[in-house]
């Protein structure tokens, strides 16, 4: 079983939205969900530690989107433990589908609880702290108010900044529909109760209502 220590070495990352922080806090709501759904442990643990870690691996193949990159990584760290190829691909599995953007959605329990952990880590309080931390890290501003055309697409328009709310609009207002573990949707209630007040504090704030 990959261990909290060798995964400390795969996020020696400047990118404090996918860093070993962001990890641990998947480890923990993950074992969370998975005691309270009934899944396993091992293979649940093993996909959160290794969910990202492409990113300081060495092993990246540029051609490969991050979550493809990782499950190939989690093989060769699995195969040097002696996991038996059954389980490798269920970590694998779990790694290929817990992204928001992909096309392939969850099937089994385990990648259930994975997407589901990752995914609360993107809205609540840290939601909206990793957000406008992406939006600084991509030089965007604080704060502007989207176009009628991304109101309405959800797309940016060119020239068109796109900033924490942007985001909040795009994925994370649409996060809570999409979990998949009934414990998971119980946590995301009151995280999506949060992020919404805020936000929508930030409009009346920005108008000068409050």
């Amino acid at each position: 079983m990959p261990t909290i220590e060798q995964a400390r070495t795969w996020y020696q990352t400047n990118d404090q939205v996918h860093d070993f922080d962001h990890v641990m806090r998947v480890l923990k709501v993950a074992e969370t969900l998975a005691e309270l759904e009934g899944a396993n442990l091992e293979i649940v643990r093993a996909a959160a530690l290794l969910h990202d870690a492409q990113s300081a691996s060495g092993s990246e193949d540029s051609r490969l989107e991050h979550h493809e990159a990782a499950a190939v990584f989690a093989a060769e760290v699995l195969e040097k433990e002696g996991w038996p190829p059954e389980r490798i691909l269920a970590v694998q599995d779990c790694i290929h589908t817990h992204r928001f953007r992909a096309g392939q959605a969850p099937e089994t329990l385990e990648a259930k609880v994975l997407f589901d952990a990752d995914k609360l880590d993107a809205i609540g309080a840290i939601g909206v702290a990793r957000a406008f931390a992406f939006a600084v890290l991509d030089n965007q501003p604080l704060f502007s108010e989207p176009s009628d055309a991304f109101q309405k697409t959800l797309k940016a328009q060119p020239g068109e900044a796109y900033t924490a709310y942007h985001e909040f609009l795009f994925k994370l207002s649409r996060i809570k529909a999409r979990m998949q573990t009934q414990s998971g949707k119980t946590m995301a209630e009151g995280r999506h109760a949060f992020m919404q007040a805020f936000f929508e504090q930030i409009l009346e704030e920005v108008s000068g209502k409050k």
